[in-house]
């Protein structure tokens, strides 16, 4: 992988299914269904973090914060399988069924397993650092989003779709707890 890291990227921050061709680590699959597990891999590894903040806010029996943790990361969840199989629709032969349910499965199935394991213990600084990880993880996707924003001279509705995403936040914590959850 370092060998790999010395070449240029093709891309401004995306992924190329062109730097997955001839390397001998690739074969069996196209550079298209590795990039989408690699995609699918990175966001499951992201989406643990939420899972732990999810559980951890739960087993402390704060289910306000719990349900705004799991309506927000959702609500940004919701589009991820579309940067999962965005490499995939350019190749001719579609996916099977079974190998969309893995892309999913690694994707999705960490945020599981982290409330899992956020739920199993209550301890203040164990919440803190799992609330730190989801934190920064989130904080990662909105820096990606600036830059990606940058790129494409479009930073001015980029930095008012984050300022609605933040108000929407808000929002939905306002109206749980007026609702009493």
């Amino acid at each position: 992988m370092k060998r790999r890291r010395r070449r240029a990227f093709l891309g401004p921050g995306a992924a190329s299914t062109a730097e997955f061709e001839r390397h001998p680590y690739f074969t069996g699959m196209s550079p298209a269904r590795w990039l989408a597990v690699f995609i699918a891999t990175g966001i499951g590894l992201h989406n643990f973090s939420e899972g732990l903040a999810i559980g951890q806010s739960s087993a402390k029996g704060e289910v306000s914060l719990a349900v705004v943790l799991i309506i927000g990361f959702g609500l940004h969840n919701a589009t991820e399988g579309l940067g999962i199989c965005a490499p995939l629709a350019g190749e001719s032969d579609r996916p099977s069924w079974a190998f969309l349910g893995l892309l999913g499965l690694i994707g999705g199935g960490p945020t599981f397993l982290g409330t899992l394991l956020g739920q199993a213990w209550v301890n203040e600084s164990v919440s803190i650092l799992f609330l730190a990880l989801a934190a920064g993880s989130i904080l990662y996707v909105v820096i990606e989003l600036l830059n990606v924003g940058r790129a494409l001279s479009s930073k001015t509705m980029v930095t008012w779709g984050v300022l609605f995403g933040l108000f929407l936040g808000f929002a939905t914590d306002f109206i749980l707890v007026a609702a009493g959850v």
